[in-house]
């Protein structure tokens, strides 16, 4: 149960910022049409919970290999020349959403020092950018999953 759990947390998590979105955003058509009063903060966090979801969507893809790749010129290459283009390709994700992890967690701390608030709701703004740090590091271990899963089958 608690490995099932852990292997489909980010599908969950998504699962449930969907509803919240959802939820929130019918919640403002709602009051909008009835009682003809806007809900301003409702658009704040939808758009910050699609920040958040995009992060874990892109998670899930590398989880599940189901990124987007153009393999035209690839496969049509030697297997030599597939194996180079893996390792440069796995080496530049992790490179990538290494810096990207750092970076983000650098704004957060900057975030928090500076004590930077949300415009509608004024809640600490790194609630929203703590996602950026957080699952570009989800992002690099299932790249690195992915990647020693391929070595490990060997299939270029």
């Amino acid at each position: 149960m608690v490995k099932k759990l852990f292997d489909n947390f980010e599908e969950l998590l998504g699962s449930l910022i969907l509803i919240v979105m959802a939820v929130v955003t019918f919640a403002n058509v709602i009051t909008r049409y009835f009682i003809f009063y806007a809900l301003s903060f409702t658009e704040e966090i939808t758009i910050y919970l699609f920040v958040w979801l995009v992060m874990l969507g892109t998670a899930i893809a590398f989880k599940k290999g189901a990124n987007l790749s153009m393999t035209f010129l690839y496969d049509k290459l030697p297997r030599k020349g597939k194996k180079f283009c893996f390792y440069v390709s796995a080496g530049m994700s992790l490179v990538f959403f290494g810096l990207l992890a750092y970076l983000g967690y650098v704004q957060v701390m900057d975030e928090i020092d500076l004590a930077v608030t949300s415009p509608s709701l004024a809640i600490p703004i790194y609630y929203y950018t703590i996602a950026l740090p957080v699952f570009s590091a989800l992002i690099f271990i299932r790249v690195l999953q992915a990647t020693m899963e391929t070595l490990r089958k060997n299939e270029f």
